[in-house]
């Protein structure tokens, strides 16, 4: 059975959009049917799948406004999602005290409501990194054959 991934991104200037789909491409080769959300809504997010999410810190450690629905959605409804396997690419700038906070923020509410990393959290320093995408790539590469 060919395994799903559903990338759900919250973005602000559409750096962490292009990564994600930079993402599923190598998803793809790789066999994997992907579902690609830039307004990633729950009611539309499989629960048989992977979920890959692709979060951008914003202001002072906010969400992105293109995963902010998603998040409230899933907080005020407390699904439980014991089923769900994730993996976070958390975005931010370094010179900032809430780096990569959006990330991190998502990764406790998931694992708050049952779901299970599989891999460590990739926290990206958009400062300090000319070319993200070969980065996280490598970083999918390193876990990815395990699925």
């Amino acid at each position: 059975m060919t395994r799903k991934f559903e990338l759900l991104v919250g973005t602000t200037a559409g750096n962490t959009e292009f990564l994600a789909s930079e993402l599923e491409a190598e998803l793809q080769t790789k066999g994997f049917l992907t579902h690609f959300q830039d307004v990633p809504e729950f009611k539309q997010t499989a629960l048989n799948a992977i979920w890959l999410l692709c979060v951008a810190t914003h202001g002072a450690g906010e969400y992105a406004e293109s995963i902010q629905a998603f998040i409230e959605d899933i907080t005020q409804e407390q699904p439980q999602l014991d089923g769900i396997q994730y993996a976070v690419v958390a975005v931010g700038d370094s010179s900032y005290d809430t780096f990569c906070q959006a990330g991190k923020d998502v990764d406790a509410l998931l694992q708050s409501l049952g779901a299970r990393p599989i891999t460590d959290m990739l926290m990206i320093d958009m400062m300090l990194n000319a070319e993200p995408e070969k980065t996280a790539k490598l970083w999918l590469s390193r876990w990815i054959e395990q699925i």
